[in-house]
């Protein structure tokens, strides 16, 4: 497929790195292997996810966000990416902003340009139903046990509009993050596949969190998986209504109310660089 000319600009959320495309004011139609090709760091820009911008569909949001992990994949959620695609469209005059109302695969997202230049993201309201996650479990729980590779650990299972499994560890400086990562996230209880999330509870007000994505692999920082976290922890009795999460890229601030109530995520945005694709980029598996 024929890139040249393409317009791009690469951003981060606290180190979780983005391609984001305008595909308002150009044409843009990507296939898998073109946006494996785009995420590769050695031959193409490099990210984790590329973000696609969209005109909105239906009469209720201003524009449409797309998600593509960097296997391809397109996947329902992204905290950090939806701060930076809120930065995005501010600055390319795409939207007026403070207030953006954004369609995606998850549903409808509101996000918020602060004054200090942090963007809050309504990320809605949690779903707990082993059903709406997907999760295979008899019954809704605070915890479940899940096997894997012969031992069994107690997770959260939460959907932030994605899937998340959540497991509490005593340090996650020590965590198993990259072995049990990717079995966790290939476990056959989550038909979907699911982002791994590993949680050390420093305080009710304070957690460390690394985070396996699906289809991506560990990151800097996830804001869905720090949302799901502190969820998973609210409603084990662990966690205070407001949270600070240190993720591997820096902090996020949580904070869900209760049963009902949406979950707000607060972080940065920044832009790295702009670029435009001068030549197709080759994807070697």
């Amino acid at each position: 497929m024929d890139l040249s000319g393409l317009r791009f600009t690469k951003m981060h959320g606290l180190g979780n790195d983005f391609v984001v495309i305008d595909a308002v004011r150009q044409s843009v139609r990507l296939d898998t292997a073109t946006v494996r090709a785009l995420a590769e760091r050695h031959r193409g820009v490099g990210c984790d996810q590329l973000l696609i911008v969209e005109p909105a569909q239906g009469g209720q949001a201003d524009l449409r966000y797309r998600i593509f992990n960097a296997d391809g994949g397109e996947v329902e959620q992204c905290g950090n990416g939806a701060r930076c695609f809120a930065r995005f469209v501010v600055d390319q005059g795409l939207a007026k902003g403070p207030e953006i109302r954004v369609e995606t695969l998850g549903g409808l997202m509101t996000l918020r340009l602060l004054d200090d230049g942090q963007v809050t993201v309504n990320m809605g309201v949690r779903r707990l139903e082993p059903a709406q996650i997907p999760f295979e479990a008899a019954a809704m729980a605070p915890g479940y046990p899940l096997t894997v590779d012969g031992a069994t650990y107690e997770i959260g299972a939460v959907s932030m509009g994605n899937p998340h499994a959540v497991l509490r560890v005593a340090d996650i400086d020590t965590a198993p993050v990259a072995a049990l990562g990717p079995l966790i996230e290939a476990h056959p209880r989550f038909p979907q596949r699911v982002n791994a999330g590993f949680m050390q509870v420093l305080s009710p007000a304070h957690i460390r969190l690394r985070v396996y994505e699906r289809g991506a692999g560990e990151t800097q920082a996830c804001g869905s998986g720090a949302c799901a976290a502190v969820v998973s922890g609210r409603v084990r009795g662990w966690l205070a209504p407001r949270v600070a999460v240190d993720v591997l890229g820096g902090r996020l601030m949580i904070e869900w109310q209760g049963t009902g109530e949406p979950v707000l995520m607060t972080g940065p945005a920044t832009t790295v660089f702009e670029g435009r694709i001068t030549d197709e980029p080759t994807h070697h598996a």
